[in-house]
């Protein structure tokens, strides 16, 4: 059986997930299993609704199966976050295609630039270009000009094709069985403005942040606007980092310059840097804004001062110990029944997690945790009792 696997977000689902969704139905997948981001997000960012709504507007539009990616991944940079998404839909045994979004629709092609950023030539052509001070993006895509021509690197230019590719460098690294393949994109652009009747995600966040949520709301298909509504008027959404920035602020002053070291990344002497703007600033904004360059993006820095926040472990384990189970559909409950035949450690109880041994509980504490944090970010904070995370139970439709 044909069975799908997306790496997401759903940040929230809109209409432009409704219709990649509707795509692979048309080109034959009988199932679709999602690995989705837990609370926090790749951009270093608290995501707009808790995962266990976002699992259900994803089911209510068209997956069968959601199962979680926790935040040691999901709000990881993109070479981590591509390699925890498909670790975990290998590790389920169902899936047999990788399938994401780009904007060249050209899966061979991506597949032939991640063999290109493997190889020996790109390392060391991409060290003698980072000499110049630029960004890494930037030298990225001139090595691979340098090696395979300014064709193939304009491929980097765009953000879906440049997650997609490192999808395909994970897939290189653990030789997975999965076949890989790309919808073209439509619709609005990534942070664009919305075009042909859809809006990106960010957008979308965009609105709900300025109180224009009955807009918001005609970007999302109707089960998906449903929930979101449901969230909204319980007092648990939209979460942003701000409701949380005093928590955060007074965490970060409480670090020492070395305690920024072990989330620098690359050993460039940013973790300087991000302390500087910590003691100079009074706002996670002012922050960012203190310690970017051309070098570092806003979204890196951003990551970082979540991992400080949440004390991120900095290695992440190649395997997950466990796959959450967020919601699933009929189907999804029999793609459920193939893995646990196999033996598959998926988690559909949480206090069922003793069982799979030291290091899965460990996880999971951790990001229960984690989920008691994300939830003091609610619109209501009489909705965020600790303990979330041990009594929520997977939704299933």
């Amino acid at each position: 059986m044909p069975v799908a696997g997306i790496i997401c977000e759903y940040n929230p689902f809109h209409l432009g997930h409704a219709w990649m969704l509707e795509q692979l139905r048309q080109q034959g997948m009988d199932g679709i299993v999602c690995a989705m981001s837990g609370n926090f997000v790749q951009r270093g960012e608290f995501a707009l609704l808790n995962k266990q709504s976002r699992a259900e507007m994803a089911v209510r539009c068209g997956a069968d199966l959601v199962l979680e990616l926790p935040t040691v991944w999901s709000a990881a940079g993109a070479e981590q976050f591509a390699r925890g998404g498909v670790a975990l839909l290998e590790q389920t045994g169902v899936v047999t295609h990788l399938a994401f979004g780009s904007e060249c629709g050209n899966a061979e092609e991506l597949y032939r630039l991640a063999g290109i950023l493997d190889s020996e030539d790109y390392q060391i052509m991409v060290q003698k270009e980072l000499l110049s001070g630029k960004s890494f993006a930037v030298c990225r895509r001139m090595a691979v000009a340098k090696i395979a021509g300014e064709e193939t690197a304009a491929l980097l230019d765009a953000p879906n094709n440049n997650l997609g590719v490192e999808y395909c460098r994970a897939m290189r690294r653990c030789k997975s069985r999965m076949e890989v393949m790309t919808v073209s994109r439509t619709g609005a652009d990534h942070d664009g403005a919305p075009k042909g009747g859809i809006a990106s995600a960010s957008h979308v966040r965009r609105l709900l942040m300025d109180d224009r949520a009955a807009e918001a709301v005609t970007y999302l298909p109707r089960e998906s606007a449903q929930v979101l509504l449901r969230e909204m008027a319980e007092g648990r959404a939209p979460v942003t980092m701000e409701r949380c920035e005093r928590a955060v602020l007074a965490c970060l002053r409480r670090m020492e310059e070395t305690d920024f070291l072990p989330y620098d990344g690359g050993g460039e002497g940013l973790y300087r840097r991000v302390y500087r703007a910590v003691q100079e600033n009074c706002t996670v904004a002012e922050i960012l804004d203190a310690a970017k360059t051309k070098r570092y993006s806003h979204a890196r820095l951003r990551r970082m001062l979540l991992a400080a926040y949440l004390r991120l472990p900095t290695e992440a384990e190649e395997q997950l110990p466990y796959l959450r189970l967020l919601a699933a559909n009929q189907r999804g409950r029999q793609l459920l029944r193939m893995m646990q035949k196999n033996h598959v450690p998926v988690l559909t109880k949480p206090a069922d997690v003793t069982r799979l041994g030291s290091t899965a509980e460990a996880l999971f504490k951790a990001e229960a945790q984690r989920t008691d944090i994300y939830t003091l970010a609610y619109p209501d904070v009489q909705q965020s009792r600790c303990g979330a995370d041990w009594r929520a139970v997977p939704i299933l439709l």
